[in-house]
Protein backbone atom coordinates (compact mmCIF):
# COMPACT_ATOMS: atom_id res chain seq x y z
CA UNK A 1 0.00 0.00 0.00
CA UNK A 2 1.36 3.40 -0.96
CA UNK A 3 1.11 6.40 1.33
CA UNK A 4 2.13 7.30 4.84
CA UNK A 5 1.13 5.50 8.01
CA UNK A 6 -0.03 7.47 11.02
CA UNK A 7 -0.53 7.04 14.74
CA UNK A 8 -4.20 7.82 15.19
CA UNK A 9 -4.41 7.12 18.91
CA UNK A 10 -1.97 6.15 21.64
CA UNK A 11 -2.03 5.60 25.40
CA UNK A 12 -0.05 4.24 28.32
CA UNK A 13 -1.13 3.26 31.80
CA UNK A 14 0.41 4.55 34.97
CA UNK A 15 3.68 2.63 35.45
CA UNK A 16 4.58 1.22 38.85
CA UNK A 17 3.22 -1.42 41.23
CA UNK A 18 -0.25 -2.46 40.04
CA UNK A 19 -1.46 -5.29 42.29
CA UNK A 20 -5.01 -4.54 41.15
CA UNK A 21 -4.40 -5.54 37.52
CA UNK A 22 -2.84 -8.54 35.78
CA UNK A 23 -1.01 -8.24 32.46
CA UNK A 24 -4.19 -8.81 30.45
CA UNK A 25 -6.05 -6.16 32.42
CA UNK A 26 -3.23 -3.67 31.92
CA UNK A 27 -3.16 -4.38 28.20
CA UNK A 28 -6.91 -3.93 27.94
CA UNK A 29 -6.69 -0.64 29.84
CA UNK A 30 -4.04 0.70 27.45
CA UNK A 31 -5.76 -0.62 24.34
CA UNK A 32 -9.16 0.79 25.35
CA UNK A 33 -7.59 4.17 26.06
CA UNK A 34 -5.77 4.14 22.70
CA UNK A 35 -9.02 3.32 20.86
CA UNK A 36 -10.76 6.14 22.69
CA UNK A 37 -7.90 8.51 21.89
CA UNK A 38 -8.19 7.53 18.21
CA UNK A 39 -11.99 7.91 18.31
CA UNK A 40 -12.54 4.47 16.80
CA UNK A 41 -13.84 1.16 18.16
CA UNK A 42 -12.39 -2.33 18.17
CA UNK A 43 -14.81 -3.10 15.34
CA UNK A 44 -12.79 -0.75 13.12
CA UNK A 45 -9.50 -2.58 13.76
CA UNK A 46 -8.21 -4.94 11.05
CA UNK A 47 -5.22 -6.46 12.86
CA UNK A 48 -4.03 -6.77 16.47
CA UNK A 49 -0.37 -7.19 17.42
CA UNK A 50 0.47 -7.88 21.05
CA UNK A 51 3.56 -8.38 23.19
CA UNK A 52 3.96 -9.83 26.68
CA UNK A 53 7.16 -11.68 27.56
CA UNK A 54 6.44 -13.22 30.94
CA UNK A 55 2.84 -14.33 30.60
CA UNK A 56 1.14 -17.33 29.03
CA UNK A 57 1.00 -17.92 25.25
CA UNK A 58 -1.90 -16.33 23.41
CA UNK A 59 -1.65 -12.99 25.18
CA UNK A 60 -3.13 -11.09 22.24
CA UNK A 61 -6.16 -13.35 22.12
CA UNK A 62 -6.69 -12.90 25.87
CA UNK A 63 -6.72 -9.10 25.39
CA UNK A 64 -9.00 -9.48 22.38
CA UNK A 65 -11.55 -11.41 24.43
CA UNK A 66 -11.91 -8.41 26.71
CA UNK A 67 -11.93 -5.81 23.93
CA UNK A 68 -14.26 -7.67 21.56
CA UNK A 69 -13.72 -10.71 19.36
CA UNK A 70 -14.18 -9.67 15.75
CA UNK A 71 -12.31 -12.49 14.04
CA UNK A 72 -9.33 -10.38 12.96
CA UNK A 73 -5.78 -11.81 12.83
CA UNK A 74 -3.82 -11.56 16.06
CA UNK A 75 -0.01 -11.65 16.08
CA UNK A 76 1.75 -12.40 19.37
CA UNK A 77 5.30 -11.04 19.34
CA UNK A 78 8.29 -11.42 21.65
CA UNK A 79 11.57 -9.62 21.06
CA UNK A 80 13.17 -8.93 24.44
CA UNK A 81 13.03 -5.24 25.42
CA UNK A 82 12.12 -4.34 21.83
CA UNK A 83 8.85 -6.29 22.04
CA UNK A 84 6.64 -3.18 22.02
CA UNK A 85 8.49 -1.68 19.07
CA UNK A 86 8.17 -5.03 17.28
CA UNK A 87 4.40 -5.02 17.85
CA UNK A 88 4.28 -1.56 16.26
CA UNK A 89 6.45 -2.67 13.37
CA UNK A 90 4.28 -5.75 12.77
CA UNK A 91 1.11 -3.66 12.56
CA UNK A 92 2.87 -1.23 10.21
CA UNK A 93 3.90 -4.08 7.91
CA UNK A 94 0.31 -5.36 7.79
CA UNK A 95 -0.89 -1.92 6.71
CA UNK A 96 1.93 -1.54 4.19
CA UNK A 97 1.02 -4.92 2.72
CA UNK A 98 -2.52 -3.69 2.10
CA UNK A 99 -4.01 -6.29 4.46
CA UNK A 100 -5.25 -3.69 6.93
CA UNK A 101 -6.21 -0.03 7.18
CA UNK A 102 -6.25 0.19 10.98
CA UNK A 103 -4.04 -1.76 13.33
CA UNK A 104 -3.83 -1.95 17.12
CA UNK A 105 -0.47 -2.64 18.80
CA UNK A 106 -0.27 -3.33 22.54
CA UNK A 107 2.49 -4.29 24.96
CA UNK A 108 2.20 -5.04 28.68
CA UNK A 109 4.22 -6.56 31.49
CA UNK A 110 3.96 -7.42 35.18
CA UNK A 111 7.45 -6.89 36.58
CA UNK A 112 7.01 -5.21 39.96
CA UNK A 113 8.91 -7.22 42.54
CA UNK A 114 11.03 -9.03 39.95
CA UNK A 115 14.21 -7.63 41.49
CA UNK A 116 17.14 -5.93 39.83
CA UNK A 117 17.96 -8.96 37.67
CA UNK A 118 14.38 -9.46 36.52
CA UNK A 119 13.12 -12.74 35.15
CA UNK A 120 16.57 -13.70 33.88
CA UNK A 121 17.97 -13.58 37.37
CA UNK A 122 15.14 -15.62 38.82
CA UNK A 123 15.58 -18.38 36.27
CA UNK A 124 19.12 -19.01 37.49
CA UNK A 125 18.03 -20.16 40.91
CA UNK A 126 18.23 -23.89 41.47
CA UNK A 127 20.39 -24.41 38.38
CA UNK A 128 21.91 -27.88 38.13
CA UNK A 129 25.40 -28.78 36.99
CA UNK A 130 25.44 -28.37 33.23
CA UNK A 131 25.90 -31.24 30.82
CA UNK A 132 27.68 -30.67 27.48
CA UNK A 133 24.74 -31.03 25.08
CA UNK A 134 23.33 -28.91 22.28
CA UNK A 135 25.02 -26.28 20.14
CA UNK A 136 28.57 -25.31 21.01
CA UNK A 137 27.48 -21.80 21.99
CA UNK A 138 24.65 -23.14 24.19
CA UNK A 139 26.63 -25.66 26.22
CA UNK A 140 26.95 -23.48 29.33
CA UNK A 141 26.49 -19.98 30.59
CA UNK A 142 29.38 -17.60 30.04
CA UNK A 143 28.65 -15.92 33.34
CA UNK A 144 31.92 -15.32 35.16
CA UNK A 145 33.96 -16.79 32.30
CA UNK A 146 33.66 -14.04 29.67
CA UNK A 147 32.54 -11.02 31.66
CA UNK A 148 28.86 -11.24 32.56
CA UNK A 149 25.54 -11.66 30.82
CA UNK A 150 23.55 -10.07 33.65
CA UNK A 151 22.18 -6.76 32.41
CA UNK A 152 23.61 -4.41 35.08
CA UNK A 153 27.07 -5.81 34.42
CA UNK A 154 26.74 -5.88 30.63
CA UNK A 155 25.80 -2.22 30.45
CA UNK A 156 28.35 -1.24 33.08
CA UNK A 157 31.01 -2.73 30.81
CA UNK A 158 29.59 -0.95 27.75
CA UNK A 159 29.75 2.45 29.43
CA UNK A 160 33.22 1.95 30.86
CA UNK A 161 34.50 0.68 27.51
CA UNK A 162 33.22 3.85 25.82
CA UNK A 163 34.97 6.09 28.35
CA UNK A 164 38.20 4.12 28.05
CA UNK A 165 38.13 4.19 24.25
CA UNK A 166 37.73 7.96 24.24
CA UNK A 167 40.25 8.63 27.02
CA UNK A 168 37.85 10.12 29.55
CA UNK A 169 39.81 11.65 32.42
CA UNK A 170 36.99 12.31 34.85
CA UNK A 171 35.30 10.09 37.44
CA UNK A 172 32.83 7.67 35.79
CA UNK A 173 30.65 7.39 38.89
CA UNK A 174 30.14 11.16 38.97
CA UNK A 175 29.40 11.42 35.24
CA UNK A 176 26.76 8.69 35.21
CA UNK A 177 25.20 9.97 38.44
CA UNK A 178 24.63 13.32 36.75
CA UNK A 179 23.05 11.65 33.70
CA UNK A 180 20.71 9.81 36.05
CA UNK A 181 20.02 13.03 37.97
CA UNK A 182 18.70 14.55 34.73
CA UNK A 183 16.23 11.73 34.15
CA UNK A 184 14.98 11.64 37.73
CA UNK A 185 14.41 15.39 37.54
CA UNK A 186 12.50 15.03 34.27
CA UNK A 187 10.24 12.40 35.86
CA UNK A 188 8.85 14.92 38.33
CA UNK A 189 6.78 16.35 35.45
CA UNK A 190 5.43 12.97 34.31
CA UNK A 191 2.45 11.79 36.40
CA UNK A 192 2.48 8.36 34.70
CA UNK A 193 6.09 7.59 35.68
CA UNK A 194 6.78 4.87 38.25
CA UNK A 195 9.05 7.23 40.21
CA UNK A 196 8.41 10.98 40.25
CA UNK A 197 10.92 12.09 42.86
CA UNK A 198 13.99 14.15 42.01
CA UNK A 199 17.34 12.81 43.18
CA UNK A 200 20.59 14.72 43.40
CA UNK A 201 23.77 13.40 41.85
CA UNK A 202 25.15 12.94 45.35
CA UNK A 203 22.17 10.83 46.43
CA UNK A 204 22.48 8.71 43.30
CA UNK A 205 26.23 8.29 43.73
CA UNK A 206 25.86 7.15 47.33
CA UNK A 207 23.03 4.67 46.74
CA UNK A 208 23.47 0.89 46.57
CA UNK A 209 26.10 -0.12 44.02
CA UNK A 210 24.76 -2.69 41.56
CA UNK A 211 27.55 -2.94 38.97
CA UNK A 212 30.12 -0.17 38.90
CA UNK A 213 29.47 2.55 37.91
CA UNK A 214 25.71 1.84 37.96
CA UNK A 215 24.11 2.40 41.35
CA UNK A 216 20.48 1.45 41.96
CA UNK A 217 18.89 4.74 40.77
CA UNK A 218 20.91 4.48 37.53
CA UNK A 219 19.15 1.19 36.68
CA UNK A 220 15.81 0.86 34.90
CA UNK A 221 12.88 0.37 37.23
CA UNK A 222 11.18 -3.02 36.84
CA UNK A 223 7.47 -2.33 37.18
CA UNK A 224 3.98 -3.07 35.89
CA UNK A 225 2.51 -1.21 32.95
CA UNK A 226 1.15 -1.23 29.43
CA UNK A 227 1.00 0.95 26.33
CA UNK A 228 -0.96 0.71 23.08
CA UNK A 229 -1.26 2.51 19.76
CA UNK A 230 -3.79 2.63 16.93
CA UNK A 231 -2.19 2.93 13.49
CA UNK A 232 -3.96 4.01 10.33
CA UNK A 233 -3.23 4.13 6.61
CA UNK A 234 -3.10 7.50 4.88
CA UNK A 235 -6.00 6.41 2.67
CA UNK A 236 -8.27 5.73 5.64
CA UNK A 237 -7.08 8.81 7.56
CA UNK A 238 -8.34 11.07 4.78
CA UNK A 239 -11.88 9.78 5.38
CA UNK A 240 -11.84 10.68 9.10
CA UNK A 241 -12.78 13.89 10.88
CA UNK A 242 -10.68 17.05 10.81
CA UNK A 243 -9.90 16.62 14.51
CA UNK A 244 -8.67 13.06 14.01
CA UNK A 245 -6.45 14.22 11.14
CA UNK A 246 -5.13 17.15 13.17
CA UNK A 247 -4.00 14.91 16.05
CA UNK A 248 -2.56 12.15 13.86
CA UNK A 249 1.23 11.72 14.08
CA UNK A 250 3.11 10.66 10.97
CA UNK A 251 5.45 7.66 11.20
CA UNK A 252 8.27 8.91 8.98
CA UNK A 253 10.50 5.92 9.71
CA UNK A 254 10.00 2.49 11.25
CA UNK A 255 13.12 0.35 11.44
CA UNK A 256 13.94 -2.94 13.15
CA UNK A 257 17.49 -4.30 12.93
CA UNK A 258 19.46 -7.22 14.33
CA UNK A 259 23.19 -7.80 14.69
CA UNK A 260 25.19 -8.15 11.52
CA UNK A 261 27.78 -10.90 11.73
CA UNK A 262 30.72 -9.93 13.90
CA UNK A 263 33.00 -12.45 15.55
CA UNK A 264 32.60 -10.90 18.99
CA UNK A 265 28.79 -10.93 18.68
CA UNK A 266 28.83 -14.71 18.81
CA UNK A 267 29.76 -14.32 22.48
CA UNK A 268 28.75 -10.87 23.71
CA UNK A 269 26.04 -8.56 22.27
CA UNK A 270 26.99 -5.33 20.56
CA UNK A 271 24.32 -2.74 21.34
CA UNK A 272 26.36 -0.09 19.56
CA UNK A 273 26.42 -1.59 16.06
CA UNK A 274 22.78 -2.67 16.11
CA UNK A 275 21.69 0.86 17.10
CA UNK A 276 24.03 2.65 14.70
CA UNK A 277 22.73 0.60 11.78
CA UNK A 278 19.12 1.25 12.75
CA UNK A 279 19.75 4.98 13.10
CA UNK A 280 21.34 5.26 9.65
CA UNK A 281 18.39 3.46 8.09
CA UNK A 282 15.82 5.50 10.02
CA UNK A 283 17.30 8.90 9.11
CA UNK A 284 17.50 7.89 5.46
CA UNK A 285 13.93 6.55 5.46
CA UNK A 286 12.55 9.68 7.13
CA UNK A 287 14.63 12.12 5.09
CA UNK A 288 15.84 13.89 8.22
CA UNK A 289 19.03 13.99 10.26
CA UNK A 290 19.83 14.20 13.98
CA UNK A 291 19.98 17.98 13.61
CA UNK A 292 16.26 18.00 12.73
CA UNK A 293 15.14 16.28 15.94
CA UNK A 294 13.33 18.22 18.64
CA UNK A 295 13.39 15.46 21.24
CA UNK A 296 14.55 11.86 21.72
CA UNK A 297 13.29 9.03 23.90
CA UNK A 298 16.10 6.47 24.02
CA UNK A 299 16.58 3.16 25.79
CA UNK A 300 18.35 4.20 28.99
CA UNK A 301 18.04 0.84 30.71
CA UNK A 302 21.08 2.06 32.63
CA UNK A 303 22.76 5.48 32.85
CA UNK A 304 25.73 4.00 31.01
CA UNK A 305 23.44 3.03 28.11
CA UNK A 306 22.16 6.57 27.69
CA UNK A 307 25.69 7.89 27.21
CA UNK A 308 26.68 5.46 24.46
CA UNK A 309 23.38 5.95 22.62
CA UNK A 310 24.00 9.69 22.31
CA UNK A 311 26.81 8.60 20.01
CA UNK A 312 25.06 5.62 18.41
CA UNK A 313 22.06 7.74 17.39
CA UNK A 314 24.29 10.45 15.93
CA UNK A 315 23.19 13.07 18.45
CA UNK A 316 26.83 14.13 18.76
CA UNK A 317 30.07 13.79 16.85
CA UNK A 318 31.67 10.31 17.04
CA UNK A 319 33.32 10.04 20.44
CA UNK A 320 31.59 13.19 21.64
CA UNK A 321 28.93 11.77 23.99
CA UNK A 322 30.49 13.20 27.14
CA UNK A 323 30.82 16.66 25.61
CA UNK A 324 27.21 16.44 24.40
CA UNK A 325 26.01 15.75 27.92
CA UNK A 326 28.27 18.33 29.54
CA UNK A 327 26.91 20.99 27.16
CA UNK A 328 23.49 20.62 28.76
CA UNK A 329 21.91 19.62 25.42
CA UNK A 330 19.92 16.59 26.68
CA UNK A 331 18.18 18.42 29.53
CA UNK A 332 14.55 19.42 28.99
CA UNK A 333 15.57 23.05 28.38
CA UNK A 334 18.62 22.06 26.31
CA UNK A 335 19.27 22.01 22.58
CA UNK A 336 18.10 18.40 22.12
CA UNK A 337 16.09 17.07 25.10
CA UNK A 338 16.57 13.36 25.82
CA UNK A 339 14.20 11.27 27.95
CA UNK A 340 11.92 14.09 29.04
CA UNK A 341 9.58 11.34 30.31
CA UNK A 342 12.14 10.41 32.96
CA UNK A 343 13.46 7.52 30.89
CA UNK A 344 13.48 3.89 31.91
CA UNK A 345 15.36 4.80 35.08
CA UNK A 346 12.38 6.63 36.57
CA UNK A 347 9.45 6.32 34.15
CA UNK A 348 9.93 2.57 34.51
CA UNK A 349 10.55 -0.41 32.26
CA UNK A 350 7.70 -2.93 31.97
CA UNK A 351 9.59 -4.69 29.20
CA UNK A 352 6.99 -5.34 26.49
CA UNK A 353 5.39 -1.92 26.99
CA UNK A 354 8.51 0.21 26.70
CA UNK A 355 8.80 0.37 22.91
CA UNK A 356 5.29 1.80 22.61
CA UNK A 357 5.60 3.96 25.74
CA UNK A 358 8.65 5.72 24.26
CA UNK A 359 6.59 6.49 21.15
CA UNK A 360 3.74 7.71 23.37
CA UNK A 361 6.01 10.28 24.99
CA UNK A 362 7.15 11.68 21.66
CA UNK A 363 3.56 11.85 20.43
CA UNK A 364 2.51 13.93 23.43
CA UNK A 365 5.00 16.63 22.47
CA UNK A 366 4.24 16.54 18.75
CA UNK A 367 0.54 16.96 19.57
CA UNK A 368 1.33 19.75 22.04
CA UNK A 369 -0.32 17.71 24.79
CA UNK A 370 2.61 17.08 27.16
CA UNK A 371 1.47 19.78 29.61
CA UNK A 372 4.18 20.88 32.08
CA UNK A 373 6.97 18.99 30.32
CA UNK A 374 6.02 20.16 26.81
CA UNK A 375 8.90 20.89 24.43
CA UNK A 376 7.68 24.02 22.71
CA UNK A 377 7.38 23.84 18.94
CA UNK A 378 8.30 20.15 18.75
CA UNK A 379 7.76 18.81 15.23
CA UNK A 380 10.10 15.82 14.85
CA UNK A 381 11.00 13.20 17.47
CA UNK A 382 12.78 9.86 17.67
CA UNK A 383 11.90 6.84 19.82
CA UNK A 384 14.56 4.16 20.31
CA UNK A 385 14.61 0.80 22.05
CA UNK A 386 16.94 -2.19 22.08
CA UNK A 387 16.53 -5.80 23.09
CA UNK A 388 19.58 -7.90 23.80
CA UNK A 389 19.71 -10.89 21.64
CA UNK A 390 20.06 -8.46 19.78
CA UNK A 391 17.61 -6.13 18.09
CA UNK A 392 16.96 -2.40 17.81
CA UNK A 393 13.75 -0.57 16.97
CA UNK A 394 13.66 3.09 15.94
CA UNK A 395 10.62 5.16 15.02
CA UNK A 396 10.90 8.72 13.76
CA UNK A 397 7.68 10.67 14.18
CA UNK A 398 6.50 13.98 12.71
CA UNK A 399 3.76 16.37 13.63
CA UNK A 400 0.84 16.63 11.22
CA UNK A 401 1.22 19.69 8.96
Amino acid sequence: MNGDIWILGIAMTKFGKRPDRDAVGLGVDAASAALSDARVTVGDIDVLTAGNLLGAPGYGQAVQKQLGQTGIPVFNVANACATGATALRTAILAIKAGEAHLGLAVGAEKLAGAGMLGAGGKSRSGAKTWQPTGRLDAVTSLEGHVGTDLMPGVFAQIGMQYLHRHAYEGTPLDLFARISEKNHFHSTLNPLAAHTKAMSAEQIRNDVMIAYPNTRPMCSANCDGAAAAVLVSDERLQTLSAEQRRRAVKISASVLTTDPWEEACQILPNVNTVTRNAAVQAYEQAGVGPEDLDLVELHDCFATAELVHYDNLGLCEPGGAVDFFESGAPWRDGRLPVNVSGGLQSKGHPIAATGIANVWEVCQHLRDEAKERQIEGARVGLAHVIGLGSTCGIHILERAA
